[in-house]
């Protein structure tokens, strides 16, 4: 049994793995794209992993379209949402860090999967949330706090789906674009 590789800050690796249909019509990993895990660091308060990245909804499987996008993404990141399309972020935060008050312009699932991170809303409301807890983001202006005991790194995903509406505006305040 192979061993778990670990990153910098103690957190495994992640790898993504894509799937196609081949000309036999039968599914099969692609290969178009390593599935090892490019990291970015945010300063010394987090890095990201971008998982995914789609520029259409609903998302248009007939070719290959929505991987090339997704490789261009990777050369060149896109802000933290994608218009029309969806995101899907790995983002490990730092022992006892805090993202800046932002908001974005979609619908987002947050998960816990490492450490305990805390939900900061702009009306002063907190959540804790714990490995494994959701939160469904709904272009509200928020903030993340890491509060792990033992200065431990949290780790949450996200998928970010474009959204519209009144009031549906980013609002990044120096968080990464």
């Amino acid at each position: 049994m192979s061993q778990v590789k670990l990153l910098e800050n103690g957190l495994p690796n992640i790898n993504r793995y894509i799937t196609t249909t081949n000309s036999s019509g039968q599914a099969v990993i692609s290969d178009q794209i390593s599935p090892k895990s490019i990291w970015q660091k945010i300063g010394s308060v987090a890095t990201f992993f971008l998982g995914y990245t789609t520029r259409a909804f609903p998302v248009p499987l007939s070719s290959t379209e929505d991987i090339s996008s997704y490789s261009t993404d990777l050369s060149s990141p896109p802000g933290l949402t994608v218009s029309n399309g969806t995101v899907l972020r790995y983002v490990d935060m730092a022992p006892d860090s805090i993202s800046p008050m932002h908001k974005t312009a979609s619908l987002d699932y947050g998960i816990v999967l490492e450490g305990e991170v805390e939900l900061v809303l702009d009306s002063g409301e907190t959540q804790l949330m714990r490995r494994g807890d959701i939160c469904v983001q709904r272009a509200t202006n928020h903030a993340w706090r890491n509060v792990t005991p033992n200065g431990g790194w949290g780790r949450m995903v996200y998928v970010l789906v474009a959204a519209q509406g009144e009031g549906v505006e980013e609002e990044l305040n120096g968080i990464w674009r």
